[in-house]
């Protein structure tokens, strides 16, 4: 009798250490991860996040999905995660120019990037292209400036949204040049590029990833790059001083987010192997392919970062006088 009580104890400490139910209380994850995209597929933010997810998978043993949610220049994705549950199960790739560019642009959109957003981890940098469609009658700065004096309005230029980091691009070259342009904003950079190709816009600031291998097929022309040094993946394009503007230096950003909240545990083991994951010989070549370079951050430094850059780019956009349309 006793042996029996022995036995039907035992069974049950035994199904209660492999229920599922009490490994979902002690373990993350135990389900599938999102990363929310907040634009269209194409673009340097699409690419970060796929540049992690399948490594990410691996690492954490669960499929790590990515879901791209455009509109309203990345408001649409960065509401939805604002909102969603702060467990670590839905996670945003901020780009810069929305998360950073926005609040100051948008006197209303549903998303604060400080109180409603957990920094998780840095991911890539990128400096921003100017590139033309291939028939514009243009092969160099200086006669891109001198067609466009000579024909003031006639030239337009595509963002990924009003208020990103293109948007601003080209509005302060037009300052800076004496030109005039108009701006078309676009959900992203995949859906400016493919007008771009179709030369239904003109020109495009953007990302080395979104336009590299269209540069390379000579489908695209590559004016000039707003680093201080060219890129190892399109060295004939040339520094934004090279072509003969100075201090013209911008760069985007593409970092990791969680719902505010968000257990510390949680945020601590995302940002471990993100970062594991980055610090890899293939990630860091895939990567400079495709125009980018790796950045590391504590999920501590990515919040004042964060804010650091939310200052910057405000005075950066009142001094352009730019605004959402």
């Amino acid at each position: 009798m006793q042996r029996r009580h022995f036995f039907a104890a035992t069974t049950v400490a035994i199904a209660c250490v492999s229920s599922p139910v009490i490994w979902a209380q002690t373990k993350f994850p135990d389900r599938p991860i999102t990363i929310v995209v907040p634009s269209a597929p194409g673009g340097t933010t699409d690419f970060s996040a796929r540049l992690i997810a399948e490594p990410l998978s691996r690492a954490l043993g669960q499929s790590v999905v990515v879901d791209n949610k455009a509109g309203a220049s990345g408001n649409i994705g960065n509401q939805f995660v604002a909102r969603a549950k702060p467990d670590g199960y839905t996670l945003l790739l901020a780009y810069s120019g929305y998360q950073v560019g926005n609040p100051h642009l948008f006197k209303k959109a549903g998303w604060d990037p400080i109180k409603d957003f957990a920094p998780v981890a840095m991911l890539t940098r990128a400096p921003q292209l100017l590139v033309a469609r291939n028939n514009l009658p243009a092969n160099n700065l200086r006669e891109l400036i001198s067609y466009a004096k000579a024909n003031p309005g006639k030239l337009n230029f595509a963002s990924s949204g009003n208020g990103s980091i293109q948007h601003i691009a080209g509005e302060l070259f037009a300052q800076i040049t004496g030109t005039s342009l108009t701006h078309v904003p676009y959900k992203g950079a995949g859906p400016a590029v493919q007008d771009l190709l179709g030369a239904q816009v003109d020109l495009f600031f953007t990302t080395p990833a979104s336009v590299v291998g269209q540069i390379k097929a000579e489908k695209l022309k590559g004016l000039m790059v707003t680093t201080s040094a060219r890129l190892t993946s399109l060295p004939q394009v040339p520094t934004a001083m090279e072509a003969g503007l100075k201090d013209f230096n911008l760069d985007s950003w593409f970092a990791l987010y969680a719902p505010a909240g968000t257990p510390a545990e949680v945020i601590q083991l995302l940002n471990t192997e993100v970062n594991k994951i980055l610090a890899t010989v293939d990630i860091r070549k895939k990567a400079e392919d495709s125009g980018t370079t790796v950045d590391q951050m504590t999920s501590t430094q990515l919040g004042d970062y964060t804010r650091k850059e939310l200052d910057y780019w405000g005075r950066v956009i009142q001094s352009a006088k730019i605004a959402a349309e």
